[in-house]
């Protein structure tokens, strides 16, 4: 098996798949109404809908690091970008379907690459010297990363709602 095909899985099986740790993102989020995604049950802590947006995000600046081989980041509003004005179940669904869109694009962007990209390093850029050093190997193993941290944190926040 490849190198890249071993990513898809571990990306798969953090995001919808069967993950080692626990329950994946989708089934962490599944059932989850858009008040309660909303809501901050922990003083101090993000929403389960910010956190959705956030690795929404991070997807997206992965798969476009991946594509321009730069470490182009976000900005710090869309690393961590505002609930709608209005977050009714419809916009709750939309965040859901965008984090899914997201997740395919970084699936199909991986899949165009060959175990010999991976041991390239994106160019840093002046204008972000906050991103994080390592090769595109490092990149994809981090994203499956982040996505299980924040699916624990979405685990407890559920908990939280009792």
């Amino acid at each position: 098996m490849s190198e890249i095909n071993r990513l898809l899985d571990q990306l798969h099986r953090a995001f919808d798949g069967d993950a080692w740790s626990g329950p994946n993102l989708q089934v962490t989020l599944a059932g989850l109404p858009a008040a309660q995604a909303a809501a901050h049950p922990l003083a101090g802590a993000h929403s389960i809908w910010e956190i959705v947006l956030h690795l929404t995000t991070w997807l997206r600046v992965v798969r476009q690091r991946l594509a321009t081989h730069t470490l182009i980041g976000p900005t710090d509003a869309e690393n961590w970008p505002p609930l709608p004005a209005h977050p009714d179940e419809a916009e709750w669904q939309r965040a859901l379907t965008e984090l899914q869109g997201a997740h395919t694009a970084l699936l199909t962007a991986v899949q165009e690459l060959s175990d010999d990209d991976l041991v390239q390093f994106p160019t840093p850029l002046a204008e972000y010297p906050a991103g994080t050093p390592g090769s595109c190997y490092v990149l994809l193993h981090g994203v499956v990363q982040h996505n299980q941290y924040h699916t624990g944190q979405i685990a407890l926040l559920r908990k939280a709602f009792g």
